[in-house]
């Protein structure tokens, strides 16, 4: 078993990398990126207004931040001036307290049953193997006068062959009725994750 020192990941161009080193000038970016997106969806005849992409980008990539991921991607297909979803990877070591990470782990680790009864099923990705998981949570609104949304999530847990860490992979999306396209969306990118040992 070795430790991994380097994982990859393939992702659609309408998936924007969100800048996440401490070092990162997040407003700058979320300027230059603003004006790619709107041109974008110019030429596929969408308006979009700049001021509010900014803003968005700004949010997505402070949120983000927040959690420290590996990578992060927020989810911009043409036309959409707020991200539909957020897909981040991030990588979990053994430790003490967990000297060995199985995919029994990983299910029972970041599974919830907030709204019923996760979905989890084991499969194989070109990488290794892994445990996916779809579910739903209660995700606090943008004021506390709001009520709370619904936030759904597809996760893979996956072990990559001959790897002591494992890497987790979520999307999640709170707009209603896109679960099918982000689930077929997910599934794909679990696809490409490569690891270096």
């Amino acid at each position: 078993m070795g430790e991994m020192s380097a994982c990859g990941i393939v992702v659609p161009t309408d998936w924007v990398p969100l800048p996440l080193e401490p070092s990162d000038d997040v407003k700058d970016w979320a300027k230059r990126t603003a004006a790619e997106l709107r041109d974008r969806s110019k030429a596929a005849g969408y308006e979009l207004d700049k001021r509010t992409l900014r803003k968005e980008l700004r949010a997505r990539a402070d949120d983000s931040r927040s959690r420290d991921p590996f990578y992060a991607f927020a989810f911009f297909p043409d036309g959409f001036d707020t991200a539909l979803a957020v897909l981040e990877v991030d990588l979990i070591h053994p430790d003490e307290t967990v000297p060995s990470i199985t995919l029994e782990w990983l299910a029972k680790a970041f599974s919830a049953d907030d709204f019923g009864t996760p979905q989890i099923s084991h499969t194989d990705l070109p990488v290794g193997s892994a445990v996916r998981i779809r579910q739903d949570f209660a995700a606090d609104s943008a004021s506390r006068v709001e009520p709370g949304v619904l936030m759904e999530t597809l996760t893979y847990g996956i072990l990559p062959a001959g790897a002591e860490s494992a890497v987790m992979l979520l999307v999640s999306w709170t707009v209603p009725g896109i679960t099918e396209e982000m689930e077929a969306a997910a599934d794909s990118i679990a696809q490409t994750v490569t690891v270096d040992l």
